[in-house]
């Protein structure tokens, strides 16, 4: 059937030949033919599978031949309302209400369990504990997550209110333990594709079907005072270890030369998964694969994508802190009212007018580029996340309050929220600036070598 035809029309085309299987019908469709993966439409490209895993089917097996030995999903709880918040006092406060509740049922079978949502949250992993008795402890065990794009909020971690860990006791041990991620989107995205990276804890949902990261680093906990002394940064009773493999790092020096480094390819990789012919190629194949790295034939665009990754990394790791650009205008400073409700776009008519953000009724945020918002994560703009996220808002399930405001007074910060605003409209106008000046690739001939 002709492509683009209205709904009208398609109808009309049926009504006209009575049947989907009619000779006439047939005579104007497609046949499609699926090919060996079992794809109808969207179909993969055949040399994708040529280029190198980025994932190892067995975790922490550092000769595997792929470019990360560990990976792992975002941290699920299960009971995000209950664990997370920008306010690390309600954090604490809820988290003890609901360890209360839950002794409370301990000795009760499962059909006397509390299932009032403002007490308590059950999952699969907490019911069969309480069920034995178990009792839970408080930890004062925290950690700043990024709980969506260029939002962070305080986690409770104790491990017996965490409904899937991940492989995060071995990324971020504690908190003194530094890490860097490269997190991306997992299977089935209909979000298109994304990466992002980080230098905390991302929830599992961070990213669209579920975030998939992959590490700098990994720490394990050492048995050998001396090997722990002489592993740089590893932290009292860790010793840590390089995520990015030696089966990546040889395959690269053969391409680049010696002074490659591991932490080379770790930018490389970030710089090539914000190629524009890189998603667009492999469009589908992204949806239902984790990304495959290719190798590049050319030294200088390998270091042009390792430059790029670097430069992205320092942006979107230190996103709170890039400075705004001089043509966007802010109006009602002299309020000192940095309070935020709801963040929304002005009005041209019934039309929004995104060149300028009503940030409170006080003060206005106008003259932002029509190119910032072509900065995507996640299926929507960096800005709008910030729009979406940093808000006072109460879930109605728990009756639990999150608001945004709470992190900019414990920070001592009046001004945190409207200063975040302005630095990622910078941010997202020159992470589009280095995308836009990626090179291109014909990518099937890198595969052909």
């Amino acid at each position: 059937m002709a492509d683009y035809l209205t709904r009208e029309q398609k109808l009309e085309l049926l009504k006209a030949d009575r049947s989907v299987l009619s000779e006439g019908f047939l005579q104007n469709a497609t046949i499609l033919h699926p090919n060996e993966e079992g794809d109808w439409i969207s179909l993969r490209n055949d040399y994708f599978d040529s280029f190198m895993n980025i994932e190892a089917d067995k975790k922490f097996n550092e000769k595997s031949k792929s470019v990360f030995s560990v990976y792992s999903l975002g941290l699920g709880t299960n009971r995000d309302p209950w664990l997370y918040n920008f306010s690390k006092p309600e954090v604490e406060r809820n988290v003890k209400r609901f360890i209360e509740e839950y002794t409370r049922n301990i000795g009760r079978k499962q059909n006397e369990l509390t299932t009032d949502p403002t007490k308590i949250a059950w999952s699969s992993s907490l019911i069969p504990k309480v069920l034995k008795g178990k009792k839970v402890k408080y930890q004062d065990f925290y950690a700043k997550s990024l709980y969506r794009p260029f939002c962070k909020q305080i986690l409770y971690r104790g491990e017996d209110l965490t409904h899937r860990r991940g492989q995060f006791d071995d990324f971020f041990p504690t908190s003194e333990h530094e890490n860097l991620l490269i997190c991306v989107n997992g299977l089935g995205s209909t979000k298109g594709f994304t990466s992002l990276m980080t230098d905390c804890i991302p929830d599992l949902n961070m990213l669209a079907a579920v975030a998939q990261c992959f590490p700098l680093y990994w720490y394990s906990k050492s048995e050998d005072a001396q090997q722990e002394l002489f592993n740089q940064n590893a932290g009292s009773g860790y010793v840590r270890h390089d995520a990015v493999t030696d089966f990546a790092l040889k395959a690269a020096k053969e391409k680049y030369g010696a002074a490659v480094t591991k932490e080379d390819i770790f930018y490389y990789v970030y710089g090539l998964l914000h190629s524009s012919s890189y998603r667009a190629t492999f469009e589908s194949d992204l949806k239902k694969k984790l990304p495959r790295i290719p190798f590049v034939k050319s030294k200088e665009t390998f270091c042009a994508f390792l430059d790029a990754g670097r430069k992205l990394s320092h942006l979107h790791l230190n996103y709170e802190s890039v400075p705004p650009l001089k043509n966007v205008t802010v109006t009602g400073l002299e309020s000192e009212n940095f309070t935020v409700d709801k963040m929304s776009f002005a009005k041209s008519g019934k039309e929004k007018d995104k060149s300028t953000i009503l940030y409170n009724p006080s003060i206005t945020v106008s003259g932002i580029p029509e190119k910032a918002y072509d900065y995507i994560v996640n299926g929507k703009s960096a800005i709008e996340w910030i729009m979406e996220r940093y808000a006072d808002v109460t879930n109605k399930d728990t009756g639990i309050r999150n608001n945004a405001n709470d992190w900019a007074t414990e920070h001592g910060k009046p001004r945190y929220i409207l200063d975040l605003l302005l630095s990622v409209i910078a941010l997202s106008v020159q992470s589009v600036e280095i995308v836009n000046a990626l090179p291109e690739i014909d990518w099937k001939k890198e595969a052909e070598g």
